[in-house]
C-alpha cells in the first residue's frame, strides 16, 4: 500500500520507518513529508534513498495511511486534510487524544475502541502507553482504583535538539578545554541533573505532561473517575522511559497472581528476580517493543496495593511501534489495504 509518514525526518519518524521494516510492514511506496527545509532531502527505507516531500505532495499522492509524528500544530493543521480524502491518519501528536470522536489506542489494551469509519485515530503520550499496558490485566484482576505514578523519562522524548544537549554538556564536562557550544532545549543543564518538568507548568501546579497522563489513563482503560495523579521528571538518559508506580486494587492480590498475570499479558515482559540483580532498566528496554515489569512488592502501608517499575523504549512502544501495531490492526481488520 502507499504509506505516508509525516515527521519522517524526527527521531519518532526516522523509529517508525525501522520499525516497518522490522515487522515487514506491506509498504509498496512509501511518501516521506516533513517540514519545507527538509523537502528534498532523502531518508532510507528498506536499504534505499526515498526523498523527502512536501505535505501538500504527500496529500496529493493520495496514501492508503498515514502516520503523523510532526508535532501538534502540523498534525492539527493537515490530519483534518488527510481524513477528508478519506486517508486514515495515526497521529502520535496530543493534538486529538482527549477529542471524544477520536480513539485513543493502545491494541494490548483496548483495540475495540477502534472502528472502520474512524479517519483520526491518536496515539497516545509515551510514558501512558507504558503504564497502561500492565495496568490493563491487573486491573481486569482485581479492580483498579488509584494510582500514583512518577516518571524518569529519557531526553530522547524531547528529540534531537534534547540528545544534543545533553551529549554536549557530558563533552563539556569530560573536556573542560573544549567549550563546545551548548543549544539549550531545558531551562537548565541535563548533564548529572534530573529536571522535575516536562511541558509547560499549568495553574494548579502540574505540567501539562503530567495532566496528559491522568486524563489518557482513564480515557484508555475506560474508567474516568479513576484515582491518578503523576509527577512526571526529565533523566540524563539517552533512550527509555521508566516509571515507578503505586497502584491500589479493590480485591486482595498476592505476588504469585501478580507475577503469572504479567508474565501472561500481551506486550510485557516481567523482569523480576531482584535476588539476582534482575529487574527492568532503560538500557536493556532500547529497541524493543515490550512495556518491562518488575520490582514487584506489596505495599506494607496499604491493604491491596501494589508497587512496581516499568520501563519501555519510547521512541518504539512509546510512539513508533504502537503506531505500526494499530496500522497492523486496521490491516488485518480489512479497513486499509
Amino acid at each position: 500500500m502507499k504509506l505516508a509518514i509525516a515527521g519522517a525526518t524526527g527521531l519518532v519518524g526516522s523509529t517508525m520507518l525501522r520499525v516497518l521494516e522490522e515487522h515487514r510492514f506491506p509498504v509498496s511506496t512509501l511518501l516521506p513529508a516533513a517540514s519545507a527545509r527538509s523537502v528534498g532531502t532523502t531518508v532510507s527505507f528498506r536499504g534505499e534513498a526515498t526523498a523527502v516531500l512536501s505535505m501538500e505532495a504527500a496529500l496529493a499522492a493520495k496514501p492508503d495511511l498515514a502516520l503523523f509524528s510532526a508535532g501538534g500544530e502540523v498534525s492539527r493543521e493537515w490530519a483534518p486534510r488527510f481524513a477528508e480524502a478519506g486517508i486514515p491518519v495515526i497521529d502520535n501528536s496530543s493534538a486529538f487524544r482527549m477529542d471524544s470522536d477520536v480513539p485513543l489506542l493502545v491494541p494490548e489494551v483496548n483495540p475495540q475502541a477502534l472502528k472502520p469509519s474512524h479517519r483520526i485515530i491518536a496515539n497516545p503520550n509515551c510514558s501512558t502507553i507504558q503504564l497502561v499496558v500492565v495496568l490493563q490485566p491487573l486491573h481486569r484482576a482485581f479492580g483498579l482504583r488509584r494510582v500514583v505514578v512518577s516518571t524518569y523519562q529519557s531526553v530522547t522524548g524531547t528529540g534531537y535538539k534534547a540528545v544534543n544537549q545533553l551529549k554536549a554538556e557530558t563533552w563539556n564536562r569530560l573536556h573542560p578545554e573544549a567549550h563546545t557550544e551548548v543549544t539549550r532545549v531545558y531551562p537548565h543543564p541535563i548533564d548529572i541533573n534530573v529536571l522535575p518538568h516536562i511541558d509547560v507548568f499549568l495553574e494548579n501546579g502540574y505540567t501539562k505532561e503530567e495532566l496528559k497522563m491522568m486524563q489518557e489513563t482513564r480515557k484508555i482503560m475506560e474508567l474516568p473517575d479513576l484515582g491518578i495523579t503523576a509527577t512526571t521528571v526529565r533523566v540524563p538518559v539517552l533512550g527509555g522511559h521508566s516509571e515507578s508506580v503505586n497502584a491500589e486494587f479493590n480485591s486482595t492480590l498476592s505476588l504469585n497472581e501478580v507475577r503469572n498475570l504479567l508474565r501472561e499479558a500481551p506486550g510485557v515482559v516481567l523482569r523480576d528476580i531482584p535476588e539476582q540483580n534482575i529487574y527492568p532498566m532503560p538500557i536493556d528496554a532500547q529497541g524493543k517493543d515490550a512495556v518491562f515489569a518488575g520490582r514487584l512488592r506489596l505495599d506494607e502501608s496499604r491493604d491491596n496495593t501494589l508497587n512496581l517499575w516499568i520501563v519501555a523504549d519510547n521512541l518504539r512502544k512509546g510512539a513508533a511501534s504502537n503506531a505500526v501495531q494499530i496500522a497492523f490492526l486496521m490491516l488485518k481488520n480489512g479497513w486499509i489495504g
